[in-house]
């Protein structure tokens, strides 16, 4: 069975592709069409399709639209009801219901060839717990979804035997922890439905002393739900322009925010296990990118095992929808990877090469030429073999650095042009990973925060958090052989077996994607090194 997944109506538009219950295929649209997000999530933008990615997805396995048996859209308009039913204030809903509604018509006009009658509308939570628990190397588990908003929802609680999923909870709209953490970020001055990581990276620097107030707003129901009604925030602390500095205020309420919603998470996760006692939860949505809150769920729940989908947000509802409707025929293969998305050849890479007319040269192990980069506190680009699918660099389309140079931290903000107070992630070995860092392990797709040991703190200060801790990456010689030889060269340089790890972008940009991208990116950064597959291209000799 071939089952093309979309994702469309709110944000983070995405397509993936399942081939016989096999992943073939996952990638988000910001990264063929290099707006971020792929589009705002507005009524008037609910038409915009993910065409790019779906187009690849199917190129991608020699597909036609005409061959597909399914096409699974992440959102089921027949579960809506109009936003003033729900407590929203959303004057406009009813379009975007009329666009959900019309997707299998727009879905034949973008696609040539499509059935419209194929078309499957599954329900949006039922996709985000599909991306997680039918995802997941796992067969049995608790499933958690959280987030801002689905059909008439923002949370479903279930679990999936043998990968059958049974909903034992969710809680009705307008209460949304994936809402209130939202207006907190527009209230801090960030861009909604986008920036809520940086409200995450801001709580570090404060106390949260308003967690009182807010919790008369927003805590548990007792019966598996919650409540999250609107918080006055300008009674808490005043809105921060956009653009202006942040004060311990700021930082205080974010610091605030955090702690309720992680006192909600917990409840919830409880009593979840109380109703399945599965060692395993698997976890989605957008609140499931919250790597603090994750952890400590890993720490103070009975869950033994807490797999979150890479790509938790609403991209990962293109592969959730996808997995659902194939599961329905055949058996599904759990995710093998991230590194779902685009790639090129060696052959390919060098005719970008030449096209650009960029001078390089071909070394004979680009792991060793990197860390021998990196360890005389060289900037490198890093561009390798298929891109992630979700918002984190796993490796593939990373900037490195190295993480025993304090201002390195500094640096590399200063490179992306982002705020001062956002971490850089550590990549370590997975067989290293217990010497530097406790917490949950492995942790390949960077979704939980590690305290980093004492001995290790003034080692590697790039990569240390000002409360303690880091966001690491674990890496396994066998998925990863050409990273884990480029740490090892590293370490043998420095001692050091981390490196820094960031994304490939800079700030409102997608991640890079394609080679043109890494050639832009490395042209207007900062960088001094891109390692594009094999082949590396120096700064000094391009610029000089």
């Amino acid at each position: 069975m071939r089952v093309l997944g979309i994702n469309a109506l709110f944000h983070d538009p995405a397509a993936a592709l399942v081939v016989d219950g096999r992943i073939v295929a996952a990638a988000e649209e910001e990264r063929f069409s290099r707006r971020k997000h792929g589009k705002r999530p507005v009524p008037f933008s609910a038409w915009e399709l993910p065409e790019l990615s779906a187009r690849w997805c199917l190129d991608q396995a020699g597909l036609s639209p005409a061959d597909l048996d399914a096409v699974a859209y992440s959102y089921d308009p027949e579960l809506a009801r109009p936003a003033d039913q729900l407590g929203l204030h959303d004057p406009w809903d009813a379009l975007r219901q009329e666009y959900a509604r019309r997707a299998p018509e727009f879905l034949a006009e973008a696609l040539p060839g499509l059935d419209p009658g194929k078309v499957r509308f599954v329900a949006h939570h039922v996709a985000h717990a599909a991306s997680a628990g039918q995802a997941a190397p796992y067969p049995d588990s608790a499933v958690l979804v959280l987030d801002g908003r689905g059909e008439c929802g923002s949370h479903l609680a279930g679990r999936y035997a043998n990968r059958e999923l049974t909903i034992l909870g969710s809680q009705s709209l307008p209460d949304s922890m994936g809402l209130f953490y939202e207006d907190l970020t527009q209230h801090l001055g960030f861009l909604r439905s986008s920036d809520e990581f940086k409200v995450m990276a801001l709580a570090s620097y404060g106390e949260p002393r308003f967690l009182d107030r807010l919790r008369t707003y927003v805590h548990l129901d007792g019966e598996g739900g919650f409540r999250a009604r609107p918080v006055p925030w300008e009674e808490l602390v005043p809105a921060r322009a956009k653009g202006s500095g942040w004060t311990q205020d700021h930082a205080d309420i974010a610091a605030s925010a955090q702690a309720c919603l992680e006192e909600v998470m917990l409840g919830l996760a409880r009593w979840l296990h109380d109703r399945t006692g599965e060692d395993v939860l698997t976890m989605a949505g957008g609140v499931a990118l919250n790597c603090v809150a994750n952890t400590r769920l890993y720490r103070e729940t009975p869950f033994r095992h807490i797999w979150v989908q890479p790509a938790a947000g609403d991209a990962g509802t293109a592969l959730g929808a996808a997995l659902h409707v194939a599961h329905q025929k055949e058996t599904v293969e759990p995710m093998p990877t991230a590194a779902l998305g685009r790639g090129w050849s060696d052959a390919e890479l060098r005719a970008w090469l030449e096209s650009a007319a960029v001078p390089y040269e071909e070394p004979e192990d680009i792991a060793d030429t990197v860390a021998a980069a990196l360890a005389e506190d060289a900037v490198v680009a890093w561009f390798q073999g298929r891109s992630e699918y979700g918002p984190r660099a796993l490796g593939h389309r990373s900037l490195l650095a190295h993480p025993g140079r304090p201002g390195n931290l500094e640096r590399l903000n200063a490179v992306k042009g982002r705020e001062e107070f956002r971490p850089v992630a550590p990549m370590v070995l997975a067989e290293r990973a217990a010497e530097l860092f406790d917490g949950p392990l492995p942790s390949p797709h960077m979704l939980f925060v590690h305290e980093v040991a004492a001995a290790w703190r003034d080692r590697i200060p790039a990569v240390v958090h000002v409360d303690g801790t880091a966001r690491i990456q674990t890496v396994d010689r066998r998925d990863e052989p050409l990273v884990a030889r480029m740490i090892d060269g590293f370490e043998r340089r420095t001692g050091l077996p981390v490196v820094v790890n960031t994304s490939l972008n800079t700030a409102g940009r997608p991640m890079v994607d394609d080679p043109r991208d890494a050639l832009e990116c490395f042209g207007s950064a900062p960088v001094d090194l891109l390692a594009l597959g094999p082949f590396a291209i120096r700064r000094k000799e391009v610029f000089a």
